[in-house]
């Protein structure tokens, strides 16, 4: 598969080359991944026995992160690509110590490199193994900072690393957890404008509205019975050709009982939609049946590549970080979120339609002539309610003026 770098991802190979360590600030749907995979092209090019760590703050964004790596390297560098977390997987896996050392000496035995696919979570059990790491990348890097995961990250001996984030996030102290801590993440080496990726055509704008509701929301667990209602309106209302919506939900119990204890599958089912949902604590589900992580993904990859295919993808957290969900049309907050949740939530729905992209490519579209685009804009949609979804919205305009008009990062800051 061959692949052609924008001015900003060579920018940020670049950096990655000149610097042993670092940050870069690239906006969601900007590509990161692809120069994740491009330096490490680079330096498994006529090389054996070298030691890669991929760090994703999920599960799923793990295995995705795999799928990729593989696709785009292979035939162009030797390398077994293993895994490191609780998770399904049909790679080698596994969290304990001594068979991942056994796994990396296959570089050795093998005369090949090893890629490992791990957790922040997981972190700890590579440390522990004590393997060398010749070049560490760490995703969704704002993660690194949770007091849980930033000693496994302090921890870590790698010759190169690199921290790569949308939405960095800072403490207070300059000498805290926060990615500010320069001694612990090192230099910022690039930082993206997202208006760049919007004129370059590599992502749209979004599209941020209300949508009026004339009742007051119910507060705490029976929210679900309002949002309900509200939903099917909303997406009458829609009405739109292959639309795949994602919404966030308020907590994993109203996402629940939102859809075991209301009609709302089989009114979305009347509609031509199909319901994926996916919680930690309730796991993954097409429709009404249960399905592991893989089948989940592999399945919401080919729905979003489908042009006719129409879906609901309900979630709590889980897929807000950068797990890349193809054909996004709307997302639909129906809780507040955080800086970095808000704004990661946003990044799924921005991402070019494919055909817009191939057209891009070709010449027959001119970067950032929206008109000209299938899909000018991601929708975003806050449903106010009374007494519900003003200050959300309020925040959600700011936020996206800051990133998307102003052109800085996202930067969230905690204790």
């Amino acid at each position: 598969m061959t692949f052609t770098l924008r001015p900003h991802q060579q920018r940020a190979l670049a950096a990655l080359e000149n610097n042993t360590h670092g940050q870069v600030y690239v906006p969601t749907g900007g590509g990161k991944t692809l120069v994740m995979i491009k330096d490490t092209e680079r330096r498994l090019t006529d090389a054996i026995h070298k030691v890669i760590v991929v760090v994703a703050p999920r599960i799923l964004l793990a295995n995705q992160l795999c799928e990729e790596f593989i696709s785009a390297l292979d035939g162009k560098v030797e390398f077994v690509p293993g895994h490191v977390h609780s998770g399904e997987t049909h790679h080698w896996s596994s969290t304990k110590s001594k068979e991942i050392a056994a796994f990396a000496d296959l570089r050795l035995t093998c005369n090949t490199n090893v890629i490992l696919f791990t957790t922040y979570n997981s972190l700890r059990r590579v440390v522990e193994s004590g393997i060398p790491i010749d070049v560490i990348y760490y995703d969704e890097a704002h993660n690194a900072v949770k007091r849980n995961f930033f000693e496994s990250v302090l921890e870590v001996d790698a010759t190169n690393y690199y921290f790569f984030t949308a939405t960095p996030k800072y403490t207070r102290s300059a000498m805290g957890r926060g990615m500010n801590n320069s001694f612990v993440y090192g230099p910022v080496l690039e930082t993206v404008p997202a208006p760049e990726l919007i004129n370059n055509g590599s992502i749209i704008p979004p599209e941020v509205s209300a949508y009026s509701v004339d009742i007051e929301r119910q507060k705490g667990q029976f929210s679900y019975e309002n949002d309900r209602d509200m939903l099917v309106n909303l997406i009458d209302d829609i009405d739109t050709e292959g639309a795949k919506i994602l919404v966030a939900a308020p907590s994993s119990k109203i996402m629940f009982n939102l859809l075991t204890k209301t009609d709302i599958l089989s009114e979305f089912h009347d509609r031509g939609y199909d319901i994926l949902h996916i919680t930690s604590k309730y796991g993954a589900y097409i429709n009404k049946s249960k399905v592991d992580r893989e089948t989940f993904f592999n399945t919401f990859d080919a729905w979003g590549k489908d042009p006719n295919r129409k879906f609901v993808m309900f979630h709590y957290s889980i897929l807000s970080e950068g797990i890349n969900v193809h054909g996004l049309t709307h997302t639909v907050f129906l809780r507040q979120l955080d800086v970095i949740q808000m704004a990661q939530t946003v990044g799924r729905v921005i991402r070019l339609n494919k055909d817009d992209a191939a057209d891009i490519a070709c010449g027959k579209i001119i970067p950032g002539k929206f008109e000209m685009y299938r899909k000018p804009a991601g929708k975003v949609i806050v449903p106010v309610f009374k007494n519900y979804g003003a200050p959300t919205i309020k925040r959600l305009q700011s936020l996206v003026d800051t990133i998307f008009v102003k052109g800085l990062p996202a930067i969230s800051t905690t204790a």
